[in-house]
């Protein structure tokens, strides 16, 4: 088996309504979704191989505060590519509330032939 291709896309998905994970929303973080589609396709998680946060500081000021902006996952899913996504903390302005998504595709690895 050769080594895997990883595709950087940085693309939103679709959260599936109702699989967002409210465990998590409890303790005050995004409710990573258990199913989405991106480009048609549906996508299962399987299991979460990895989790982080990314912050900046405002203004990007070496003295500016502090802020969280991102949260990344990185996922197994039963169609078996592995995928990273991540939540942007706050939706960036848009002229209409479709183009304010949170949630991205970031990359896909997939195993090469």
């Amino acid at each position: 088996m050769s080594d895997p291709v990883r595709q950087f896309i940085s693309e939103p998905i679709r959260p599936v309504r109702g699989s967002a994970d409210i465990t998590a929303m409890s303790r005050g973080e995004p409710g990573l979704p258990a199913r989405f589609t991106w480009r048609g396709r549906l996508y299962t998680v399987a299991a979460i191989l990895q989790t982080w946060k990314t912050s900046t500081r405002e203004g990007l000021r070496p003295t500016g505060n502090l802020y969280l902006r991102r949260h990344w996952y990185r996922l197994q899913t039963t169609l078996g590519p592995i995928l990273t996504l991540y939540c942007q903390r706050q939706a960036r302005p848009a002229p209409s509330p479709a183009a304010r998504n949170r949630w991205f595709l970031y990359t896909i690895e997939e195993r090469g032939e």
